[in-house]
């Protein structure tokens, strides 16, 4: 099952966030089939880039969204 989910790529105390789409059974630190956006909480304003359309084409092909990644999503829009 493929799952859209944070992976985090920032330093100690300094957190920054890729938005993936990975195989759910594996590790959200090991490949990803595609990355499909970017999410900075320690910006001021958060920053927060989203590719829509890569996210609707991967949810079509039967992934699902986690928790956070669906909060933002309905944050960003």
């Amino acid at each position: 099952m493929l799952k859209i989910r944070l992976r985090r790529i920032g330093s100690n105390k300094r957190p920054v966030y890729r938005v993936v789409v990975s195989d759910a059974r594996r590790t959200p630190t090991s490949a990803v089939l595609e990355e499909v956006g970017f999410y900075g909480p320690r910006n001021e304003p958060a920053e927060l880039r989203l590719d829509r359309e890569r996210i609707e084409y991967w949810v079509g092909r039967g992934a699902q969204l986690s928790d956070t990644v669906r909060t933002l999503l309905k944050r960003a829009s």
